[in-house]
């Protein structure tokens, strides 16, 4: 069984639609959404139809929720909270409300087992849509944040920086973004898990998509915070 577990879309339709193609090369069983999928980008509503049209598992991951209900004091530094509510109003704009309504609703947890692997997906972790867990993070503070629940794979992304670690005889892996990568390759990313007769095969998949065509949107949008958006794709500062 071969598994993709994208995430951290951020309106990036472009991206999305280079890894779904990826994915379908591939042959993958299954995709499943850890969450994020419209918000800070610069086509919110694809961005959604396309993972509607996967008709699969989705969960809800922090940027989702802003998306519903605003971003509040303290969720992000505070010279960041009117801009980014700025363009949450911006991203509101272009939904409908059956958007809208899609993203409330979402769960916030995934259970998944083949072939007696456990699969336990979250978007940040099991308790919390905002909670940093750090690929260099300590031993002790993996398991306190992520392995809350018994499983034998434990799939998150949020942090936009993929990697794969073992804890004990668990797998940790953390998909990466789809749409706005922090780790310096300008690539899109997401988790590959092939399961067969309880053997496990993890690896992280980088792909390439058409960046120019990203920031030529940008550029061509009355979207807030456009600066901001072409620097991370570019990696500048």
């Amino acid at each position: 069984m071969k598994l993709a577990f994208i995430s951290d879309i951020h309106g990036n339709a472009v991206a999305l639609d280079a890894v779904l193609k990826d994915i379908e090369k591939r042959g993958v069983d299954k995709i499943y959404v850890l969450g994020d999928i419209c918000f800070r980008g610069i086509e919110p509503k694809r961005s959604i139809d396309f993972v509607r049209q996967l008709d699969t598992d989705v969960i809800k991951g922090n940027a989702d929720e802003w998306v519903v209900r605003g971003v509040e004091k303290g969720e992000v530094p505070d010279p960041a909270l009117e801009i980014m509510n700025k363009e949450r109003e911006w991203t509101l704009s272009q939904l409908d409300d059956e958007s809208i309504e899609y993203l409330r609703n979402l769960p916030m947890e995934l259970k998944i087992e083949i072939d007696n692997i456990r699969i336990h997906a979250f978007h940040a972790t099991p308790n919390s849509l905002f909670d940093v867990v750090l690929p260099d993070e300590s031993d002790d503070k993996l398991k306190e944040k992520l392995m809350e629940k018994e499983a034998d794979v434990y799939i998150f992304a949020h942090i936009h920086r993929p990697f794969i670690r073992y804890l004990k005889g668990k797998c940790i892996i953390n998909t990466g973004s789809v749409g706005l990568p922090f780790d310096g390759v300008n690539k899109a990313s997401y988790a590959f898990v092939i399961i067969e007769k309880e053997n496990i095969d993890t690896s992280i998949v980088r792909v390439d998509f058409n960046r120019t065509e990203v920031i030529n949107k940008l550029n061509n949008s009355d979207y807030p915070n456009t600066q901001l958006l072409k620097n991370i794709l570019n990696f500048v500062g």
